[in-house]
């Protein structure tokens, strides 16, 4: 690969310009890209929301990917939830760590999903896949994935909806670092307080 190249042809014009023919596609792409990113997790849905909310607006943007992570999220869920009993998923049901999630989400509820799922940097296929598992009610899932998606993609849209800001003003883009890196030691320390909880309350029986 010719880095120099891909160095010169990667300009805020260019940018700009994939940008404005993404949004040609109209509202489409924006809903489906992260829907597929809960089916495929190693998809960047922080470059998927980044690039709703340049291309169509801070709201439309939001409002877009909410409803493509939201559906997504939820989808997962209930495929899970209608053949997890199949062979091809019992194998994760008998993994003990699963057990344990499954009995942690059964207890808590809402709370602690709601929680996990604000979180840009928690890993939102596990819990989807966790919860299909679980007893919990299809109507608690659905409630926990819509408002915390609604807060974690709203953070990532208003953290990059500005390109072109990123790029001319180093002092909004330094922010933009300082506000990711908070995000995910954040998540990352809820996400090693459940798992501790979980560890006790199996300790306790």
């Amino acid at each position: 690969m010719d880095f120099d190249l891909l160095k010169e042809w990667f300009t805020l014009d260019n940018i700009m310009k994939v940008i404005a023919e993404y949004r040609s596609f109209g509202p489409l792409p924006g809903i489906l890209l992260p829907m597929i990113e809960a089916f495929l997790p190693f998809l960047p849905l922080v470059i998927f929301v980044m690039a709703n909310a340049n291309a169509f607006g801070l709201w439309f943007g939001f409002l877009f990917s909410w409803i493509g992570a939201s559906a997504g999220a939820y989808l997962v869920f209930l495929l899970v939830r209608r053949f997890g009993q199949r062979k091809f998923l019992r194998f994760l049901k008998r993994n003990s760590k699963v057990q344990k999630l499954m009995a942690w989400v059964e207890r808590h509820g809402f709370g602690p999903l709601f929680l996990l799922l604000c979180f840009p940097f928690t890993p939102s296929a596990v819990v989807n896949i966790v919860a299909g598992l679980s007893k919990i009610s299809m109507f608690q899932y659905m409630l926990a994935v819509l408002t915390g998606k609604m807060v974690m993609i709203f953070t990532m849209s208003f953290v990059g909806y500005d390109i072109r800001s990123l790029i001319t003003q180093p002092l909004r883009t330094a922010l933009v670092g300082v506000v990711i890196v908070v995000l995910w030691l954040v998540g990352k320390q809820i996400e090693k307080r459940f798992n501790h909880n979980i560890e006790i309350e199996r300790q306790n029986g």
